[in-house]
């Protein structure tokens, strides 16, 4: 009876309108913010934040607007923040904080020398730190360093558990 019931769910949502089917998801999905973060590196050292709406170091980054790309909002957030105009090339990795639901495209540049930066009013100093020696930074911050680490590795690969009952 359970699975009739379900089946007819999905055909009555299938020819709904597509506003319709739109509002029906957003009130029944949970609702993650999204952001673009930049790890800025040079000879083994990360580029940090410290800004007054942060609880400790951060990185770069920040909210994407609707309808923008990540690699045009984290570079958006680099000019804004330090001042610097980068090409992000593609995300080294996604952060996915399910219970503060936030999703963190990750991009990583590598530079050949530290820039001068031009802080802006978010920004009230930037320091360059080793992972290691990351003491004080924010909850966010310590979560994306540890999803670069992550994927420095090779990928857990997934193997089939069994059937359901």
């Amino acid at each position: 009876m359970r699975r009739k019931a379900g089946t007819a769910a999905l055909v009555g949502f299938r020819v709904m309108p597509n506003p319709l089917k739109r509002a029906a998801v957003r009130v029944g999905a949970p609702s993650y913010t999204a952001g673009a973060v930049c790890v800025l590196e040079h000879d083994g050292c990360v580029l940090f934040l410290w800004q007054p709406h942060r609880e400790g170091w951060s990185l770069p980054g920040g909210l994407m607007g609707k309808h923008e790309e990540p690699s045009d909002a984290v570079r958006r957030e680099v000019a804004e923040e330090i001042g610097l105009d980068v090409d992000p090339g593609d995300p080294v990795t996604v952060r996915v904080d399910a219970e503060r639901q936030v999703i963190d495209v990750v991009f990583r540049v590598i530079l050949e020398t530290r820039p001068d930066l031009d802080l802006a009013t978010e920004a009230r100093k930037a320091e360059w730190f080793t992972p290691g020696e990351l003491a004080q930074a924010d909850s966010d911050t310590f979560g994306i360093m540890a999803a670069i680490a992550a994927a420095e590795q090779p990928p857990r690969v997934g193997r089939l558990l069994g059937t359901v009952d």
